[in-house]
């Protein structure tokens, strides 16, 4: 798999992504995207807890999420899960964030 990583900006906070020229796709940190979504003050173990709560219930998103090694803030590569755009817009479905309720809400 040749990859291009690449830092996306949100809300001034960092989003990991990963080019895959071969499959041509891109894959993104779930975990940056679940810090964006929830400002969850450990968005690791928020991850780990919707993602074993999304298996007991059989979703194959889960399942299908690829792991890829991404700079960590330490400056370590580690294995991250990333899943690419169509799973990621899933796993958003399935993170409950105040955030997105609150736009929805405000029409903003």
């Amino acid at each position: 798999m040749k990859q291009e990583n690449a830092i996306q900006l949100f809300e001034d906070k960092k989003v990991r992504t990963v080019w895959d020229t071969e499959q041509e796709k891109w894959f993104i940190s779930i975990i940056d995207v679940i810090a964006v979504l929830t400002d969850s003050v450990d968005p690791n173990a928020y991850w780990r807890k919707l993602k074993q709560r999304l298996k007991r219930e059989g979703n194959e998103t889960v399942t299908n999420c690829h792991g890829l090694k991404m700079q960590a803030s330490d400056g370590k590569m580690r294995l991250t899960d990333v899943p690419d755009t169509e799973q990621l817009f899933r796993l958003i479905q399935s993170v409950p964030s105040q955030k997105l309720t609150t736009q929805k809400i405000d029409g903003k």
